[in-house]
């Protein structure tokens, strides 16, 4: 892995990370709430961001990045999953992407993979992935709060926070703003359980 990718990788996890920690803090019944004006529920957002990473990064070198056998309308029907089948989904699709980037370099970058039939050069088509992935992330994460609302553990500088983030920003480095969220993801999933434990 060189720059270039390495700073790309480390995006992409920030944005994972994100992701877990917005489903770690929704309950499990709180999975399939569709968001305002009927939009997308959590399950479907992420049977969207699953499927799409596993079909753009399945031999992302060699194979068209829309698989034959990928279903893109069917990851927007609604649906009622369990927590352990949502992670699945989850977690294979950003498994296909990381497997992916382990085998780039730099030198990669100017190789071209094809979506739908369309060929584009790799740094373009990863660019455009972290893009389209990070708009699905932020609509999760959103959901998310507005569903947790005061309950809801804040993923970013706080209100009130900017100073003390200004004379320490280490949480703009991508990892260490990933491992944070999921130090906080793992607090949370425990306390979540302690509380349904004890209902």
């Amino acid at each position: 892995m060189s720059a270039i990718t390495g700073s790309l990788t480390g995006e992409f996890r920030r944005y994972k990370a994100l992701g877990d920690s917005a489903l770690a803090q929704l309950e499990d019944s709180e999975l399939a709430v569709a968001g305002p004006n009927n939009g997308n529920s959590a399950a479907v957002l992420v049977w969207h961001i699953g499927g799409n990473l596993a079909s753009r990064f399945t031999d992302f070198l060699a194979s068209d990045g829309e698989k034959p056998w990928r279903q893109r309308d069917e990851e927007f029907v609604r649906r009622t999953v369990a927590r352990p089948e949502l992670l699945e989904k989850w977690n294979g699709g950003w498994s296909a992407l990381f497997s992916a980037l382990d085998g780039l370099t730099d030198d990669h970058l100017r190789n071209t993979v094809t979506i739908r039939g369309q060929s584009f050069e790799v740094h373009v088509a990863l660019h455009r992935a972290l893009a389209h992935i990070s708009y699905h992330v932020g609509q999760l994460v959103y959901l998310a709060k507005s569903i947790r609302g005061e309950s809801w553990n804040c993923l970013s500088i706080p209100l009130g926070g900017s100073a003390a983030a200004n004379t320490n920003p280490a949480l703009q480095d991508p990892a260490a703003h990933a491992a944070w969220m999921a130090a906080k993801a793992t607090k949370t999933d425990a306390t979540t359980k302690v509380t349904k434990n004890t209902k």
